[in-house]
């Protein structure tokens, strides 16, 4: 990637760029999912979720486009897709009930549910393609590092949050924000999925 395609850096579009992210990756609004995650004793590993969730997120932000493109897949039909897995994890939130399993030999909650959709979900892929017809490509890298690095704050927090909180607190926590993603869940669905019924229905 030349620095032409970079773009010139410019300090208000890489503030708004990380603001914008921020809103929308929310990692301290994660936090009680996470430690009720790893009171579950579910394994999150915070080096490996960021990096993965950031070069994800990177991968977007470059091709996104052509990927969704490749699998004739339109961005609201994407993030229709990401607010069912939304509201899957804040249905176990709320009914205590497990729905997405690991049956594998590792019982780690890295990759699903915190990398996807929680950090790297749908609502931050639509973002990233927003914010590349707003501000040069640079901008949002920075704005994208920047999160990065707050999430890794975050991740590591909850390891002395989850020692100094009770297990009856993490749980009404849990309930609590449960019904917020469950809310965030229900508001991406229906601002793609109305739009995208107008795409099926023929011209007049």
């Amino acid at each position: 990637m030349s620095w032409t395609v970079l773009g010139s850096f410019d300090f208000q579009g890489a503030l708004s760029s990380f603001i914008v992210l921020f809103a929308v990756i929310d990692a301290i609004g994660a936090t009680p999912i996470i430690i009720a995650l790893r009171k579950e004793g579910r394994k999150v590993e915070s080096g490996k979720a960021v990096f993965i969730s950031g070069a994800i997120m990177l991968l977007f932000l470059i091709c996104g486009e052509w990927i969704l493109r490749l699998f004739q897949v339109d961005v609201k039909s994407f993030a229709v897709g990401g607010a069912f897995i939304l509201f899957l994890v804040s249905l176990e939130m709320i009914l205590d009930v497990v729905i997405f399993r690991n049956n594998g030999p590792i019982k780690s909650a890295t990759l699903v549910p915190l990398v996807f959709p929680l950090l790297a979900g749908a609502a931050s892929f639509t973002t990233l393609l927003s914010l590349r017809a707003e501000y040069a490509m640079i901008n949002i890298l920075i704005g994208l590092f920047l999160n990065m690095v707050w999430v890794y704050v975050v991740l590591k927090a909850t390891e002395k949050a989850q020692r100094l909180f009770s297990d009856a607190f993490i749980y009404i926590i849990r309930k609590f924000f449960g019904i917020i993603l469950l809310a965030i869940s229900i508001r991406l669905f229906a601002s793609n999925f109305i739009p995208l019924l107008h795409t099926f229905q023929p011209a007049q």
